[in-house]
């Protein structure tokens, strides 16, 4: 072999080390590339391992992207499965690997980490019991398998509500399983806003799934589960979905910096603080590219593109990684939410100056067949109208906008550019006026001051005081569903024959369907001399997902 051979060491090999050893074989045909994992299967679909529990995804041989022998043939990488490094000596350049035969030391001359995160389990009585699971490897979904074949467990609890746990009640209620999912925050999904946490838990309450939120695993027996709450629920297995760890306890005896954030360190080039040493994944922290601070997005497309990078620069190419949006989509049944960039409660807590607007609208137009209701957030800078996040729920077209917003996040677009847009239109797939463009519309109204908006919860907050109150201009059909008491109603269509029953001294907020009628209604009051008007934002569509406002339906 020749001297000058590079060698190049990957520890861990899912995702980001697995995309590294391939890309870093495609740039250099001659560099000796090890690539070590420490469990029984290397580049295996961990997305994909509640889909085959479901039942959806048939052959368990499909979550197998590939093997070690496919590795070497196709890429002349040597793969070692059931090695763990236990050990970087920085100053040797080696790495200690336990095997199954023992130790062995393997030398380096740039070594990537791609060790990815494990499943937090809590140190509570029980939680070691047989029928207790967790769902991170192939081994794991084998385990959870053969039991549901074996035991044919009639209750699970699921605890966590999150991607893996709402996607495992799913999978377990396809397997005839009577879920529970129990959810130590206020809502499901935490990192989406509390409307849409309570859309995606309405969601699983059609389908059966039992949903306790504020409640805190507190102990496991063979037969329940005790909560922080001191109820009990029956379960015959439970899995846990509390959340995942970085797995730094290599990274932090080697002496490699830490973030705030507790990921690794990493430059834009994935470099660790040592030059000789790489990383990438869940085990890193990377820039939001929103507000530019470091956070951990444990997320499978920022894994893979991190190892590519990282791949790329280890053998001393120049590539960057600019940062991750965190934009993410899980499948509820026939539902489907998804994320991108901050929520409203995040781009708050991060400084902006934040406004939302909803657009709640069928996914193509109403008059051809088939429509779904589709509800749609955004959220925007009131002083420079730059977009800073999405959200949207719904059975169709719900991926298609977020990844709009997407791209419109990654080019730093503002309310105006999204209004611009030119997406594309026929009665089956969209409206004339996208969401997305019809979203933004609303947000420019509220910046311009032509219409300007309040939350819900701003309402919620100003209803304490008596100098407001709530002008419900609904039909008569629709404030007869779901009414709402100590409100004036005077539908759109009257508002201009019944001025003299508003009061001119009151900050006025429009509770409409959706909004829009509160809009045009804004517009009539404006115009007859009312001064302090807002339009509730989302209207009754948005207001009846959060605590506190107390429809009749």
């Amino acid at each position: 072999m020749n001297n000058n051979t590079k060698k190049i060491l990957i520890i861990g090999g899912v995702a980001g080390g697995a995309t590294a050893a391939a890309r870093m074989r495609r740039l250099d045909e001659k560099a000796e590339i090890t690539v070590l994992e420490k469990g029984p299967y290397v580049s295996f679909a961990n997305c994909g391992l509640p889909y085959f529990i479901s039942g959806d995804i048939k052959r368990r041989s499909n979550l197998l992207l590939q093997t070690p022998e496919g590795f070497f043939s196709r890429y002349r990488v040597n793969v070692k499965t059931n090695s763990e490094a236990v050990e970087i000596q920085r100053d040797k350049k080696t790495v200690v690997v336990k095997t199954k035969s023992g130790e062995e030391l393997l030398p380096y001359d740039k070594l990537i980490l791609a060790q990815g995160g494990s499943p937090i389990v809590p140190p509570l009585p029980g939680i070691a019991s047989g029928h207790v699971f967790k769902l991170w490897t192939i081994p794991d979904m084998d385990r959870i398998h053969k039991f549901i074949e074996e035991k044919k467990p009639a209750k699970a609890v699921v605890v966590g509500g999150g991607f893996i746990g709402l996607e495992m009640a799913e999978a377990l209620h396809a397997r005839g399983i009577e879920v529970t999912v129990v959810e130590q925050a206020p809502q499901v999904m935490i990192l989406m806003d509390p409307e849409f946490g309570a859309m995606i838990k309405s969601g699983l309450e059609e389908k059966g799934i039992i949903v306790k939120t504020n409640a805190g695993l507190s102990s496991v027996s063979e037969k329940n589960v005790a909560l922080s709450d001191g109820t009990t629920v029956e379960a015959d297995m439970v899995l846990l979905s509390i959340g995942v760890r970085p797995e730094l306890t290599l990274a932090k005896s080697a002496g490699l910096e830490i973030g705030p954030s507790g990921g690794l360190i990493v430059d834009e080039t994935m470099r660790t603080n040592d030059p000789d040493i790489f990383a990438a994944g869940d085990m890193v922290e990377i820039v939001n590219k929103i507000h530019g601070r470091k956070v951990r997005i444990p997320l499978a497309g920022p894994a893979n593109r991190q190892g590519r990078i990282a791949g790329t620069n280890a053998l001393g190419g120049k590539m960057k990684y600019n940062g991750a949006l965190g934009t993410s989509v899980v499948k509820i049944f026939g539902y489907t939410a998804a994320s991108t960039g901050l929520s409203e409660k995040a781009a708050r807590e991060a400084g902006f100056g934040t406004g939302v607007s909803y657009v709640f609208k069928d996914n193509h137009v109403t008059y051809y067949p088939g429509g779904k209701p589709l509800s749609l957030k955004i959220v925007y800078d009131n002083k420079t109208g730059r977009l800073l996040g999405g959200q949207a729920f719904g059975e169709s077209g719900v991926e298609k906008r977020i990844d709009v917003l997407a791209t419109a996040l990654h080019g730093k677009m503002t309310l105006e550019d999204l209004s611009e847009l030119d997406l594309a239109y026929a009665p089956p797939y969209n409206s004339a006026n996208d969401p997305v463009n019809m979203a933004s519309f609303i947000g420019m109204n509220h910046i311009s001051g032509y219409s300007p908006l309040k939350t819900p919860a701003e309402v919620l907050a100003a209803q304490k005081r008596e100098d407001s109150i709530i002008l419900d201009v609904r039909t008569v059909g629709e404030q007869g569903k779901a009414p709402l008491e100590d409100v004036l109603h005077i539908p759109a269509d009257e508002l201009r024959d019944r001025l003299e029953e508003i009061p001119k001294d009151k900050t006025i907020y429009l509770l409409s369907k959706d909004g829009f009628l509160g809009h045009t209604s804004l517009q009539i009051l404006k115009a007859e001399g009312f001064s302090e008007v807002f339009n509730i934002a989302g209207g009754y569509s948005a207001a009846r997902w959060f605590d506190g406002w107390n429809f009749s339906n």
